[in-house]
């Protein structure tokens, strides 16, 4: 019988092992890690039945990307076993690694950890020496996108973690007849609904609204002359093609960069600032006082320093710039603004204060926008939830509509009733999505973070299971009488 929260005692994948067999020394590793270390040893959340005779999940993740992952394993650790992942997607396409990132490496540095829970041997660094042998991560600057990808996969399948895949949650509701959130999901063959005690948001960067789209190029265009860089595009059809790319970020240097090595004729990028954004504020977000306390600032200090990262702005790093800007056909055009875009014949015209262009192809690398109203999760719930603009109105010069419009959570991640007493379940969902921004800083979709950002909303979890089951486990101590001799 497999022990949920235990790994796998056969490797992973016997192709993986006899190509890499210092996977199989590894794994040996790990797994006597997590028995030195498996205190408490007892599962102590107790089980529940919905009226209906469906089990209950103690914990609901939804989306099994590495937030979800790693946030199911720390659970995992701590004893609260009757969990459940799920994703929309197919297996090894959660989150954006095989997808829509474009990118030949991770952004962040690679000595950043997370996954791990503090066990070396579980690090991406271990994994990939195993694979790679001694003084491969020395020779390695970022971390390859694929590698990581594949590690997530490894992560998943080595330790056990119960993912559904295909199964795309509905709108969450809180049932006051069970006690629980219910929450329909469409899965291939048809809809279900799942109870849980608790829900965990772990949906990515836009987890808090939606990929954004300017209105002058959604609808005034056809679809078929545009495409956001989170969508699947295909490049190969861009071949010899004028393209446009608004936005300087570092997604859309890579959908440029992807479009000039698939053959296009011509890519012209297009952005708001004089020069390109050549400071990293995240850099210097690295250390223990922002990733840890963040959290703990007054409302007017968390706002002013998340505004002023966000005012910074996103820069391309450097092997991306270099990257789109080694292709001769490659055009900035810094300080030009869209102010209009219209459709001609079979191409998109955009004006700006600069000139007029046609292109027969748009790339729109306008990253998303902040509003829970898009979630389909929140549909029915987020009327309730208190948003920033509902507790802090800023200075005269800090204003900004977006970061108002995130969540105003508690520091376990939880949300909090917009009007208190009017629907205090919110608390029993945790909001671990790039929305936790203004609340708490790098936590839910961030890799930075997530060392600091784990122990607080799983302790949030463990603490609330505690003190809501508190007579059952006071009646559990008055009746123990096993006999130490």
């Amino acid at each position: 019988m497999i022990q949920i929260g235990m790994p796998s005692t056969d490797l992973v994948d016997d192709t993986l092992a006899k190509r890499y067999p210092g996977l199989a020394a590894l794994e040996k590793a790990i797994q006597r890690d997590l028995h030195i270390l498996d205190y408490p040893r007892h599962e102590w959340v107790a089980s529940r039945e919905a009226s209906d005779g469906k089990p209950i999940y103690d914990v609901l993740i939804i989306g099994g990307g590495q937030s979800g992952l790693t946030a199911a394993f720390y659970l995992m650790r701590e004893r609260v076993t009757n969990i459940m992942v799920i994703d929309e997607n197919p297996e090894g396409l959660e989150g954006p690694w095989r997808t829509f990132a474009r990118m030949h490496t991770l952004r962040t540095p690679k000595h950043l950890i997370g996954p791990d829970i503090g066990i070396p041997n579980l690090s991406i660094r271990s994994w990939y020496e195993a694979k790679y042998g001694d003084g491969a991560w020395d020779n390695m600057v970022f971390v390859p996108k694929h590698e990581w990808a594949d590690y997530l996969t490894w992560y998943r399948r080595f330790l056990r973690i119960p993912v559904q895949n295909q199964v795309r949650a509905g709108a969450i509701e809180w049932l006051p007849a069970e006690n629980c959130f219910v929450i329909p999901v469409n899965r291939p063959l048809g809809i279900d609904v799942l109870y849980a005690r608790k829900v965990v948001l772990a949906t990515g960067i836009d987890g808090s609204g939606k990929w954004d789209i300017p209105k002058d190029v959604r609808g005034n265009l056809a679809k078929g002359l545009y495409a956001h860089t989170r969508e699947d595009i295909d490049f190969e059809k861009l071949r010899g093609k004028k393209i446009g790319v608004l936005g300087a970020g570092a997604s859309a240097f890579d959908n440029a960069s992807v479009a000039l090595e698939h053959g296009a004729g011509e890519v012209h990028m297009f952005f708001r600032r004089k020069e390109l954004v050549r400071v990293n504020p995240y850099r210097w977000a690295e250390f223990v006082g922002f990733l840890k306390h963040h959290g703990d600032l007054p409302d007017a200090e968390r706002w002013r320093f998340i505004n002023q990262i966000l005012r910074a702005g996103q820069l391309p790093p450097a092997d991306t710039y270099k990257r789109a800007t080694e292709f001769p056909n490659f055009t900035m055009h810094p300080g030009t603004p869209w102010s209009k875009v219209e459709q001609v014949g079979q191409q998109a015209r955009v004006t700006t204060p600069n000139g007029v262009f046609d292109f027969d192809y748009l790339l729109i690398g306008t990253g998303f926008r902040t509003d829970l109203s898009l979630r389909r999760e929140l549909q029915k719930i987020h009327p309730y939830i208190r948003k920033w603009s509902d507790v802090y109105t800023p200075p005269v010069g800090e204003e900004n509509a977006d970061l108002g419009n995130h969540p105003y959570l508690a520091g376990d991640f939880s949300f909090l009733e917009k009007n208190p007493g009017e629907a205090p379940w919110l608390g029993g969902i945790f909001n671990f999505t790039f929305g936790c921004l203004a609340s708490l800083g790098f936590g839910g979709a961030s890799i930075s973070g997530m060392k600091y950002s784990l122990p607080r909303m799983v302790g949030g979890i463990t603490r609330q299971f505690y003190l809501e089951d508190t007579d059952r486990y006071f009646r559990a101590l008055c009746d123990y009488n096993i006999p130490d001799f």
